[in-house]
């Protein structure tokens, strides 16, 4: 016998790692040293710092992984599994500068793989970040044919001086929430409960979806918001802090970026739902909180800035077709976040 007859095809990675080489190389940067191949990726700290900080993140895309082998279409997880990471690392004011991967699976496809990777580059170029390296691990037996599971790993650079931590954030300072893209990579478990539960095909496309099947809607990858928040920051605006939307949505990920002793007045209907949650809601009869609990509800990515910048910050992020909306207020308070659930959108599952 030999690792092929044991499910492990060798030749097959090699040949896998020569169709994505590319790609990759078409993330890189000035500061990668080597190319793709070797047991290690190495980079140079890029010049000018005077105290750099270096900021790591890791994340995966969970189970919306499930819906993409569901409809074997695999070009937008990749992008997933960036931006979790790269939005992550942004919140403490951190360029992203390289990101691994690691895609694991039962039996290695080079066609499903390759778009995966494709999708990879994509949301590295997007965020400006290199495609540094990665591991492919064949495992037969551990995960069924057909099936893969993806983790990444980013680090980001900051001058220590004006790396965000929470203690820059003022009583009085305004939330300005960036819009989501959807649903991203969270949530993705009961989305999938209320689709076969509900008896609906991911091919359905439900009037309030506007044409779209439900299976496209969820497969729309996570916005990635590096660049034009990193613009903002290198063109002056003064961000005291920020916070990523991600599991558990505005009320468990927006304290975060908070000092003790502060809360958040939210200003009720200041921005639109996206349909897709309002979907959610009646179709899978979810309750209010639960929805605000459970997804972004089309908040992305927040910042705390003073109150005299919020207009131009705003229309900073509209120039980069992010639509931005004053959201609430910094107040005294501990962690919490006032009148979240007020207003019309108290009844979501209704409208």
């Amino acid at each position: 016998m030999d690792y092929r007859d044991a499910g492990v095809d060798v030749e097959a990675g090699r040949a896998f790692v020569d169709q994505i080489r590319n790609l990759v190389h078409s993330t890189f940067r000035k500061e990668v040293l080597g190319g793709l191949g070797g047991f290690s990726g190495c980079f140079q700290l890029p010049t000018g710092y005077k105290e750099p900080v270096l900021v790591s993140g890791t994340d995966g895309v969970g189970t919306k992984l499930k819906v993409a082998q569901i409809l074997n279409r695999h070009d937008t997880v990749g992008i997933d599994l960036v931006a979790m990471c790269v939005n992550d690392v942004l919140t403490s004011g951190a360029e992203p500068l390289f990101f691994l991967d690691y895609v694991a699976t039962g039996k290695l496809d080079k066609e499903q793989l390759t778009q995966v990777v494709a999708g990879i580059a994509t949301g590295c170029k997007l965020a400006g970040s290199a495609l540094l390296g990665g591991e492919t691990a064949e495992m037969p037996g551990f995960y069924q044919i057909g099936e893969y599971d993806l983790a990444g790993f980013c680090v980001g650079i900051v001058e220590k001086s004006r790396m965000l931590d929470g203690s820059q954030v003022q009583i009085g300072d305004v939330a300005i929430g960036l819009a989501s893209a959807g649903v991203h990579s969270n949530g993705l478990s009961l989305v999938r409960k209320i689709v076969s539960e509900g008896g609906f095909a991911w091919t359905d496309t439900p009037d309030i979806l506007h044409g779209k099947s439900i299976g496209e809607v969820f497969l729309t990858p996570t916005r990635i918001y590096v660049k034009s928040v990193l613009a903002a920051l290198q063109s002056g605006a003064e961000i005291h802090g920020m916070a990523h939307i991600t599991g558990g949505g505005l009320p468990e990920n927006l304290p975060r970026c908070l000092n003790p002793g502060q809360g958040i007045k939210m200003i009720p209907d200041s921005w639109t739902i996206p349909p897709v949650f309002r979907w959610l809601a009646e179709a899978g009869s979810v309750g209010t909180q639960a929805m605000y609990h459970t997804f972004n509800m089309g908040i992305g990515f927040v910042l705390l800035v003073p109150p005299q910048q919020a207009e131009q910050i705003i229309t900073h992020f509209q120039s980069q077709d992010i639509p931005a909306y004053v959201i609430g207020e910094v107040i005294t308070g501990t962690g919490e976040l006032v009148s979240l659930l007020s207003g019309k959108n108290s009844k979501l599952s209704v409208l």
